[in-house]
């Protein structure tokens, strides 16, 4: 049983060790031998007691930031505009699909809309008659249109030289197998450990098993069943495959490609090696083969997205694969980096359209669905269970089982390289309705702090074609899945634990900066793992708070003023701005080796309330052993209460710290 220490009023006899740091924390080596003894005889005690203020909780910045809807239109007020059958009519002003990607105008100017050589297209709706392209599409009358940035066009288009040049044959075959497979079926190899068990109940099916003998001859075309078996058909999954399906609503990529009319690299530049298995596939019809957006890309993110959607517990990893989808176009010669952030940027739109335009309770539907069944099928009893599940195997099985590599990689994916030759101090703006993205990665906050998370998450302004009145084009939604990238307002969590899933717990993995406070209230945990710089302090009401990295709760003054504060064995957490605990709270700390999980603080300790200490895997101290729990400025109050598991344990408060003698139970 755990030794339960509730320290006396007065002081003991190791209270009287000089309170000055460097005798505290530099005891010579007789008397840190002779100290257990003399603790033994005394009661727990304390030179941290005596009266005091118990300082206030820390005040922030007193407001809270907003996201407010862009001026422009919606997307999600005008996605059914984006018609393939419209195509040949399409403009900025009529098609929401060409409008999002409006800012290829800054670098490219198409000429005269585009039909099939040949043809005209009849006046319509008040449009009158298009003449015929002249565009041939083969070298050196590659494109209908005319740059408007050298600089960029060499840069987009030298990337791919560079890119196809050095690829490996292993980087070839992926190529080969996102271009023939169906996208769908595709990105479903992002769910990891999940993915028999989505594909089985989704009855998904591929005919591109092997990459064949003659492929560099024969076009072989995916005979499956892409997308899987919707509806009433499907009674464990119907609704989950209707929902993903739904993405292609509205998203038809052709009246962009035939308004910007941007040809595909290879048309560019006879130094692009496309995959050889893939040469059957190159389209003979330039005027109906445009390579801005791609149309690979597009449809692979907005699945990417719903799938994310319907299955958090694999979001990051669903992105990050959509995204690598798009730089195997690159790998495979078909489309240039900008083909790739078009097809993005229109991808995400689309995705939002068509989650936006489903009614919650559709959603809700579709997400209960999905996790039931993915439990179901692999043994998982909680949602809890089910997301350790999802993340079980090891990069040799799970190639997106590294989440560093996964967030560097789809950042890279996001800019491929470009340079921001743009404004780069214009705020970030959200897309209405843009927050229904995270509704299920982040459910215990409200819309209009998921609007904020994704403002606070945006990449910088500058890039080409990123830039658009909207907001799609910097929407980073790998960083927004973990939490806030900056708290420039007041952040108030609540998290219901009894709900499940990552209401019960979440890890917030960005580096937090801002002049805001965090609050957390509720009975689940919340984690930080940032290298956080937040300045406006910390207060803990309720449930736990984990600090999972050394710097995880930023520049300000901590509060517990109930619930537990969680500091791991990983490293010192280090308090700028000085500790409460008041009788309400409780400080679970896991001590390591060189003193790993103790506090540190620059500022004053007020001490109160429970600690409960425990050691990290590895560390086993003995008894007679004297572990740091807190250095800090000043020190004032005692815990009221002591837990240490195995051992009996007698605190040393000083003026400037806490020790803890642990003697035998």
């Amino acid at each position: 049983m755990p030794f339960v220490c509730f320290p006396s009023a007065a002081p003991s006899a190791a209270a009287n060790v000089p309170a000055r740091s460097g005798a505290f924390f530099a005891l010579n080596a007789a008397r840190a031998a002779l100290l257990p003894a003399l603790l033994a005889l005394t009661a727990c005690g304390g030179g941290g007691g005596g009266d005091f203020t118990m300082p206030a909780a820390p005040a922030g910045v007193g407001f809270t930031e907003s996201a407010p809807l862009p001026s422009a239109t919606a997307f999600v007020d005008a996605a059914a505009s984006n018609q393939r059958g419209d195509a040949r009519y399409a403009t900025v002003d009529t098609n929401a699909g060409v409008r999002v990607l409006s800012g290829f105008l800054n670098l490219w100017e198409p000429s005269t809309r585009l039909v099939d050589a040949g043809q005209t297209a009849p006046a319509r709706d008040g449009f009158p008659a298009i003449a015929a392209s002249t565009w041939t599409g083969i070298p050196g009358d590659a494109t209908d249109g005319t740059v408007k940035s050298a600089a960029f066009q060499s840069e987009n288009i030298g990337f791919v030289v560079r890119t196809t040049a050095a690829r490996t044959q292993a980087q070839a075959d992926a190529a080969y197998y996102d271009d023939r497979r169906g996208k769908n079926y595709s990105v479903t190899d992002g769910m990891g450990p999940l993915t028999a068990a989505w594909r089985q109940a989704a009855r998904q099916t591929t005919t591109i098993t092997s990459i064949p003998a003659d492929a560099t001859t024969v076009r072989y075309d995916d005979q499956g069943n892409n997308t899987g078996v919707g509806g009433s058909a499907n009674a464990d999954f119907g609704q989950v495959i209707d929902f993903v399906n739904s993405m292609g609503n509205n998203a038809s990529t052709e009246p962009a490609k035939r308004f910007y009319k941007y040809a595909r690299p290879w048309r560019w530049s006879t130094s692009v090696q496309v995959v050889p298995t893939l040469e059957p596939a190159k389209s003979s019809t330039p005027t109906t083969d445009g390579g801005f957006p791609s149309g690979h890309s597009a449809e692979a993110v907005r699945n990417a997205v719903a799938m994310a959607y319907l299955v958090p517990e694999r979001f990051q990893e669903m992105l990050a694969r959509g995204l690598e989808l798009g730089e195997n176009r690159i790998m495979a010669g078909m489309h240039s980096p900008m083909d790739v952030i078009g097809g993005r940027l229109l991808g995400e739109a689309s995705a939002l359209g068509n989650i936006y335009a489903a009614t919650p309770d559709v959603r809700k539907a579709a997400r209960a669905q999905a996790l039931q069944t993915l439990m179901k099928s692999t043994g998982a009893a909680t949602p809890e269970a089910l997301l350790a599940f999802a993340h079980s195997q090891g990069t040799a099985q799970d190639r997106f089982a590294d989440a560093a590599a996964n967030r560097a990689n789809y950042r890279r994916r996001l800019v491929f390289g470009f340079t921001q030759t743009g404004d780069a101090t214009r705020p970030a703006v959200v897309p209405k309705g843009a927050e229904v993205l995270l509704e299920t990665r982040l459910p215990y906050l409200t819309d209009a702090q998921r609007r904020v998370v994704l403002k606070t998450t945006a990449l910088p302004s500058g890039y080409p074609v990123m830039d658009d009145a909207e907001g799609f084009g910097r929407l980073n939604l790998f960083a927004a899945a973990d939490g806030y990238g900056a708290f420039n307002g007041d952040v108030d969590v609540s998290m219901d634990a009894s709900l499940g899933g990552f209401n019960a717990l979440d890890v917030w993995r960005n580096d937090i900066a801002g002049p805001g406070k965090l609050t957390k209230r509720g009975t689940g945990t919340l984690a930080l793992a940032g290298n956080d710089s937040y300045s406006g302090g910390t207060e803990l009401v309720a449930g736990t708070l984990r600090a999972d990295s050394a710097k995880a709760l930023g520049t300000g003054a901590v509060y517990v003023g109930g619930g537990t504060l969680a500091v791991g064995g990983a490293g010192t957490l280090q308090l700028q701005g000085g500790f409460t605990q008041t009788a309400a709270g409780t400080l679970l700390a896991q001590l390591g080796s060189a003193d790993a999980g103790a506090l540190t603080t620059s500022g004053a300790a007020t001490l109160g309330g429970t600690l409960v200490l425990s050691f990290a895997p590895g560390y086993t101290p003995k008894a007679g052993d004297t572990v740091t729990v807190l250095r800090a400025q000043a020190v004032q109050g005692q815990f009221s209460q002591i837990t240490v598991p195995g051992f009996r344990a007698v605190p040393v408060y000083a003026a400037d710290g806490l020790r803890l003698v642990l003697l035998a139970a």
